[in-house]
């Protein structure tokens, strides 16, 4: 990345079970969850450049920098290893792709991207630094009002 690297917002685990982990980290660390998004099928493409259709289910904890938690997707990007559960660590990024392609420069291969129809990378893109076997998530920032509800406490009693 550059000299003026974009602000860490989220490191992201990938879990087993989101509300067991949840729940855990609730009780170790009295973190506030915003809501849990399921979605059945989000278009991506891998780095290899092949389209997918993939399942998603992941939630965010309120207060910065949040954590992320990523529910395991055998078969995907989102399994756990046997290094660490932990996946990625987020930046917002006002250009997308050339932070995109500053990565793949020193090192980190795309590995998976959001996609609109044939254009990539949209919204996101993954990218991982094998020396640290940790990957880089670079997150468009004009998703940052769209995804605004996912940072906050779900309404009524806590």
């Amino acid at each position: 990345m550059d000299a003026n690297p974009p602000a860490l917002y989220h490191v992201g685990i990938v879990v087993a079970d989101l509300a067991a982990a949840q729940d855990r980290l609730t009780e170790l660390l009295g973190v506030t969850w915003g809501p849990v998004l399921r979605l059945d099928e989000v278009a991506y493409r891998d780095g290899a450049g092949h389209d997918l259709l993939l399942p998603t289910a992941m939630c965010y904890s309120v207060g910065h920098p949040s954590i992320e938690l990523i529910e395991e997707t055998p078969g995907t990007i989102w399994v756990s290893n046997e290094h660490s559960n932990l996946h990625h660590l987020g930046f917002w990024t006002g250009a997308l792709r050339d932070g995109s392609a500053d990565l793949v420069g020193s090192g980190c291969p795309l590995e998976l991207c959001g996609r609109a129809g044939e254009v990539a990378p949209v919204s996101f893109a993954y990218h991982r630094d094998d020396a640290l076997g940790v990957r880089f998530e670079l997150v468009d920032a004009t998703m940052k009002d769209a995804m605004s509800f996912l940072f906050e406490p779900p309404p009524g009693p806590a």
